[in-house]
């Protein structure tokens, strides 16, 4: 019987154990199980989380474990492997990452829950995603990527400094690839309610340039990792809470617009197929219901493309 609230995070390192400690203080989750094989460091985290459990609104199980803990779990979050290093890209770690989601897959083969999620955060997690479907034969909506939930959440922020309101007023995505061709969907941008065009046009500020702004919004947006990682060697804290984001849409079962990483057959004519990458989807308990299609701008949807072929001549290169 499925624990409609249990999750269980394979990898405790810093995006690991940072997921569990946002997962420990929201409403979601209830039970949080951390399976790593470093046990110690998996148990001394728990150890150190529980400790605080009096300060918790919701009382909640945190636990260490292993792999038979899937076997009733609502949702397993795989975050397992290197990470991101300076100068690196995403896709630089794709040959590193692929072997250690193959081995995670062999033990989720015979532990996973039938009617249970699964959710990729290691990078470059477009390809990871597809791994993890091709690997454990599962619908591709059960089988999904944390894609550009924080890529979107960095751009309405980007939008929110430069207009000074408030970003929870401004609908706009990241969609493509997590990582270098990431393409910003401006066509399907609003502020207050207004277009994206629309809201130029009164603002004024940028006058003839606001193409311009855009474009140094978007780069601001692409390279904030590196520029992260520079600094303090990974990003962690808003990976956390964009995967507790999607963790609420699924355990509540909200049908919340999310732009997951998700299998996309025969999109855009045809020209992206069989491949994963992140379009606005409705996130609920059953994973990825629908994907929406947004009427992507010409450019947008030739980026697109191109995001997807790039990804997509990746994959060939692990042989799926």
């Amino acid at each position: 019987m499925t624990k409609e609230r249990k999750v269980v995070i394979i990898g405790d390192g810093a995006v690991g154990s940072s997921i569990a400690f946002t997962l420990m203080q929201s409403h979601s989750a209830s039970e949080i199980v951390i399976i790593d094989v470093n046990k110690d460091k998996a148990e001394g985290d728990v150890l150190d989380m529980v400790d605080g459990m009096s300060f918790v609104s919701v009382p909640k199980i945190i636990r260490a474990g292993d792999y038979s803990d899937c076997q009733d779990a609502k949702l397993v979050i795989i975050t397992a492997g290197a990470s991101q290093k300076p100068g690196e890209t995403r896709l630089d770690l794709l040959h590193k990452n692929a072997g250690i989601m193959s081995s995670i897959c062999d033990q989720l083969k015979s532990n996973l829950n039938p009617e249970g999620l699964v959710m990729v955060v290691s990078n470059p997690v477009d390809i990871l995603s597809y791994l993890v479907y091709r690997k454990l034969s599962l619908p591709s909506s059960r089988v999904f990527g944390s894609g550009t939930v924080l890529d979107t959440s960095r751009l309405k922020t980007a939008i929110s400094e430069d207009t000074h309101i408030d970003p929870r007023n401004i609908h706009t995505f990241i969609v493509g690839e997590h990582g270098d061709s990431e393409v910003a969907a401006w066509s399907a941008t609003s502020v207050g309610g207004l277009s994206l065009t629309d809201y130029c046009a009164k603002c004024g500020k940028c006058g003839a340039h606001n193409m311009a702004k855009l474009d140094e919004l978007h780069e601001k947006v692409k390279n904030a990792a590196y520029e992260i990682i520079a600094k303090k060697g990974a990003t962690f804290y808003a990976v956390a809470l964009a995967v507790n984001r999607i963790v609420t849409a699924i355990l509540n079962d909200e049908n919340s617009v999310l732009t997951l990483s998700t299998l996309l057959l025969n999109e855009f004519d045809g020209q992206v197929s069989d491949v994963y990458m992140s379009l606005p989807c409705v996130v609920n308990s059953r994973g990825v219901e629908k994907i929406l299609r947004p009427n992507y701008s010409e450019s947008e949807t030739k980026a697109l493309v191109a995001s997807g072929t790039a990804l997509k001549d990746k994959i060939k290169e692990l042989g799926l």
